[in-house]
């Protein structure tokens, strides 16, 4: 195994990493903006370094300083976490040059699957449904205007080069395309350079079921089961759970998870990975992305399984073959994930950041807290207003539903608004609590 692993993120997920690490005897370096620098997860890294002021761009994203230090500090490979730099292929490729393991896929499955429209053409070469749509991006408002006419209103576009909810719109009559694609144009460049977009058919009431994979250098991928996904905000994920409620059967599960395979074998992945798809009322899935990362919401997955999706990432990396087989996969209960964000949602969800006052997190059996902040941390305005991802499992749906329930009123957040209301909203809600609800929930069932 890599003796010694520089953890290029920040945050909670830094933290998460750094434990997995230390849990196998791996040494870590860890990476830190001058605001940055009274963080928790610099105490766990055996060694830390300082890269650059407050802004992402100087600091998180940028390449060179992150590899100076991996230089510096003589590690063996690279974790990217999430976010930032992990799916950035030229980032992985310059991490390469150097003689450092970039600890994620090739560099080819990347940017295939960082382009939407290319993931879709390798997911109908690979035989996995997929949503109706143009054939790459859409050139212009006349070329958009032609594809809308032919799939048919609501149409949704979509950053080719994104995720995220950023460059995308729904669009429902000719009228208003030419507003929404110049927005969702704009809005693609500020966010990832790229300004190109797709267009494909808006599925209405959809379900948002994903599929976690893991493959390695030898041929061999697994599905680890689904996660339900569909209680968000402006296309942000709030709450996931494993099992999803909207799965009816395993031979449902059986033809996703294999459809999930197809597509990452035939883009040549490695490493831990998500596949996308949305469900239709009447239960037909298609595939809309595939993430080359681990996903935020990757610990819904841990808890029913019982594999260390992270542990697993660094043995494909240096080379092992996965000790799973599909057969070997068991999902063991029910598990669900609330994100605790430093946000009002009273006022649209707004960034909240400040400094915690008091911070108590709760301890239970199968309750699981993922968090970087303490007593008298400075939530900065800077990055991703994520505080703490709150973890449960139980036996079964509605157990784990009251152990939610029970973690949320348990955890304490003082001194900055937070979500954790909000989440105990949903969870109350009848319609989620009978596992009836689609992507629209918080805007139509709750109004926010």
């Amino acid at each position: 195994m890599f003796s010694r692993v520089l953890v290029a993120c920040r945050g909670e997920i830094a933290l998460r990493v750094i434990r997995t690490c230390k849990k196998m005897g791996v040494e870590t370096v860890a990476v830190y903006s001058e605001v940055d620098r009274n963080a928790s997860y610099l105490k766990l890294a055996d060694k830390a370094y300082c890269i650059g002021p407050r802004e992402s761009a100087r600091s998180y994203l940028n390449i060179p300083s992150i590899i100076a230090a991996a230089e510096i500090a003589d590690v063996e490979a690279v974790h990217p976490g999430y976010g930032f730099l992990a799916e950035n292929a030229r980032f992985a490729e310059d991490i390469s040059a150097v003689g450092v393991v970039f600890i994620g896929p090739p560099v080819g499955a990347m940017e295939v699957l960082g382009d939407k429209s290319k993931a879709r053409e390798i997911a109908r070469k690979a035989k996995v449904p997929v949503v109706p749509g143009s054939d790459g991006p859409v050139a212009n408002v006349d070329a958009g205007l032609e594809w809308a006419r032919k799939v048919g209103y609501p149409v949704l576009l979509k950053a080719s080069a994104g995720g995220g909810g950023r460059g995308m719109r729904i669009v429902h009559n000719d009228a208003s395309l030419a507003v929404a694609f110049a927005s969702a144009k704009a809005e693609a460049e500020a966010a990832f350079g790229d300004g190109a977009l797709y267009l494909e058919k808006y599925i209405t009431t959809p379900r948002h079921v994903e599929i976690q994979i893991l493959a390695d250098k030898h041929g061999n991928c697994i599905y680890l089961g689904e996660r339900e996904c569909s209680i968000q905000r402006r296309h942000q994920k709030v709450i996931e759970e494993s099992p999803s409620p909207a799965i009816k059967s395993s031979r449902q599960r059986k033809q996703m998870g294999e459809a999930a395979v197809r597509l990452m074998k035939a883009a040549g992945y490695e490493s831990a990975g998500t596949v996308e798809f949305v469900l239709d009322p009447e239960g037909r899935f298609y595939f809309i992305e595939a993430n080359a990362r681990i996903q935020v919401e990757h610990p819904v997955t841990e808890m029913i399984t019982g594999v260390d999706l992270v542990e697993e990432q660094l043995r494909v990396a240096y080379g092992e073959e996965l000790r799973l087989r599909q057969k070997d996969v068991k999902l063991n209960g029910w598990a669900m994930e609330c994100r605790i964000n430093a946000e009002d949602p009273e006022k649209g969800f707004m960034p909240a950041p400040g400094t915690i006052k008091f911070y108590f997190p709760p301890m239970e059996k199968d309750v699981r807290v993922d968090s970087h902040v303490y007593s008298g941390y400075e939530v900065p305005p800077d990055y991703d207003s994520l505080v703490a991802k709150l973890i449960v499992r139980a036996e079964d749906r509605q157990q784990c539903i009251r152990k939610m329930r029970l973690a949320l009123s348990e955890l304490i957040v003082e001194g900055i608004p937070t979500t954790v209301d909000f989440c105990q909203e949903v969870l109350g809600h009848v319609a989620f609590v009978r596992g009836d609800y689609n992507t629209s929930f918080v805007e139509d069932m709750l109004g926010y």
